[in-house]
């Protein structure tokens, strides 16, 4: 059986993105699985396939601790309206599930915007494949894909 994070090491190897792939028993929850990796939910970056009104997408980088703040997400982006995509929405652009989505290896390179809460932090994040996680320096992450950074979340409900 072939290793399914292939792609997003080869990918991370590209960008010169030093990264750690994980395996870990699946969660059903990000507070799950921030106990399992023993880490604070603060240090799970959900990355979030954001769809444009012109069909184009982006990733947005959200510490697990905090939400997506739609208004300060518009303002960054100079945009009146931003959605989630459906699943399927969110595979074709990423060509990964909801669930393992990381800007590393992504089918095709959207623009990445990240929380400033995560600069200067080791964060884990999707790795492409369910049962994995990866672990990246923050810092190199934002450089690899010139991420813009700004306050984009407000706190979880």
């Amino acid at each position: 059986m072939s290793d399914p994070t292939i792609r997003v090491r080869e990918a991370a190897r590209e960008r010169g993105l030093s990264v750690d792939i994980r395996e870990r028993p699946s969660a059903s929850s990000l507070d799950e699985a921030a106990e399992l990796l023993g880490i604070p939910s603060a240090s799970i970056v959900k990355t979030l396939v954001v769809k444009r009104s012109d069909d184009t997408y982006l990733f947005a980088l959200v510490p697990g601790d905090r939400a997506i703040s739609w208004p300060k997400l518009r303002a960054v982006v100079g945009v009146n309206k931003l959605r989630l995509p459906e699943p399927e929405l969110a595979l074709s652009a990423t060509g990964y599930e909801r669930g393992t989505i990381v800007p590393i290896g992504s089918s095709t390179d959207w623009p990445v915007y990240a929380d400033e809460r995560i600069v200067g932090t080791r964060i884990a994040m999707g790795a492409g494949a369910h049962g994995y996680s990866l672990f990246v320096d923050a810092d190199d992450l934002i450089a690899a894909y010139d991420a813009t950074v700004a306050d984009i979340t407000a706190e979880r409900a």
